[in-house]
């Protein structure tokens, strides 16, 4: 067996009708690894809030590494206009959150969502305004925490959703061949 390097893996440079919206995530860590991951997973656009580190923050940078010239990202100052603009486009806007209404994330069909808005909340407080989402999302955990770094839920969720594209897709390619 033989480890292979960036230079050996040729990913498929698939980009998915998936926005990131970062509602007043305070950590640059967090702000970096958000580029990094979504731009693993083909995520279109990302929105952070005006009071968020930018990505001239030196630890945004470094954890990001060239991702933030790879993915289109913007500011908002806003959230509710944001919100009500992304909805006017025709976007789902799901939380990944707990809350009583909240999906178990494997039991939720991403694959009837034309366009998908990933709602992020802060790392202290959560999603600050939850009713202006369409629904929401929980990743089942089974130790005594209940709950895990905002980046981390994002990865499991974009894992989710892209998988579930990638295979609506690909049965739809072996429909249209029959």
């Amino acid at each position: 067996m033989e480890q292979l390097t960036h230079y050996d893996i040729k990913n498929k440079q698939q980009q998915f009708p998936i926005t990131i919206v970062c509602d007043a995530i305070r950590t640059p860590e967090n702000i970096g690894m958000c580029f990094r991951i979504s731009e693993s997973f083909g995520v279109q656009k990302i929105y952070f809030h005006e009071n968020s580190p930018t990505t001239e923050n030196r630890i945004v940078k470094k954890t990001a590494r060239n991702t933030v010239n790879q993915i289109e990202h913007e500011t908002y100052t806003d959230f509710n206009k944001l919100a009500n603009q992304l909805k006017a486009e025709g976007n789902t806007i799901i939380g990944i959150e707990i809350t009583d209404k909240s999906i178990n994330i494997q039991d939720f069909n991403f694959k009837n969502k034309e366009k998908i808005v990933l709602l992020l909340g802060s790392e202290r407080n959560g999603i600050e305004n939850i009713d202006l989402v369409d629904c929401t999302i929980a990743i089942p955990m089974f130790g005594r925490n209940s709950s895990m770094n905002v980046i981390h839920s994002l990865a499991i969720t974009l894992y989710e959703v892209t998988n579930q594209l990638t295979v609506s897709s690909q049965q739809n390619k072996k429909n249209e061949i029959r």
